[in-house]
């Protein structure tokens, strides 16, 4: 008897244990079938970059989930092994992250001889914003939404303070003001400058210098809070070139993301050198 015990418990445990794998595995083979059926359709090297764990936080987002150099650094091994006349569409789904990752990401994107297209289906706010402005065209759901890219100053305990409100709280008259709050002043105008001509450069090209200064300054000045969505409508009536066509594969991809909290970096490809016809042995 105490032999059947021992190994029911063994059957259990290895049940246990063995089918999430099974799950997962089963979960992250179709997930690439719809990558490739994809990429197929839109004749196009596919890239996901998906935070699944977001959280939010008073006039901003606080992140559980965030864009990051682990991030940067795989979604530009992808563009690498992508031949340079070949379209790219990155799937972003994302609360934004690190401003050095989202740069990255989005001048590497820019530099890409082939056509960009940046496709959300949910939300790419901040940092995502950011790398979405490198885009040729921007597919987003009627109900999606993209944000300010206005930069965000502070750091744990004390939590991120927009820049733009920080200068505006040192032109309020303070005898008891310290050099900390005049440093992080500085710090703010900086950002703000840094953020701005960084928008600027990546619309230079599809807009004329003009435009793409106000389109900047708007974007990063703080007009609205951090967490402001700016629905596909009103993209459009800033100019950016986007449209509600997001194809119905991206739906069914999104479902077979959920939740995981080891899975670093948050990008997926396929991981293959493509060629090009022209190139083909």
């Amino acid at each position: 008897m105490g032999s059947w015990i021992l190994l029911a418990i063994v059957v259990v445990v290895a049940l246990l244990w063995g089918l999430p794998r099974v799950f997962r595995w089963r979960r992250d083979r179709t997930r690439r079938n719809l990558l490739r059926r994809l990429e197929q359709e839109r004749g196009s090297r596919v890239i996901t970059l998906i935070h699944r764990q977001e959280g939010s936080g008073f006039l901003g987002l606080a992140f559980g989930r965030y864009i990051d150099i682990d991030d940067s650094e795989q979604l530009l091994r992808a563009i690498r092994l992508t031949p340079d006349e070949m379209p790219i569409d990155l799937l972003l789904h994302t609360p934004g992250g690190l401003v050095l990752a989202s740069d990255q990401i989005a001048y590497a994107l820019k530099r890409h001889g082939g056509k960009i297209t940046v496709i959300v289906p949910h939300y790419a706010m901040s940092g995502g914003t950011l790398v979405a402005l490198a885009a040729d065209e921007i597919l987003m759901d009627p109900d999606a939404v993209l944000g300010p890219v206005d930069p965000q100053l502070g750091s744990l305990p004390r939590g991120s303070w927009p820049a733009a409100s920080i200068l505006k709280a040192l032109e309020q008259e303070n005898p008891n003001r310290d050099d900390e709050t005049l440093i992080l002043g500085d710090v703010a105008r900086k950002a703000i400058d840094q953020v701005r001509a960084t928008v600027e450069e990546l619309l230079a090209g599809r807009f004329d210098e003009a435009e793409a200064r106000r389109l900047a300054t708007l974007l990063s000045e703080g007009r609205w809070t951090h967490d402001y969505p700016i629905r596909l409508e009103e993209a459009r009536a800033l100019g950016l070139p986007a449209s509600d066509a997001v194809p119905e594969l991206v739906y069914q991809l999104m479902t077979l993301y959920p939740r995981r909290s080891q899975r670093r970096p948050s990008v997926e490809f396929i991981p293959t050198p493509y060629r090009t016809r022209g190139h083909d042995d």
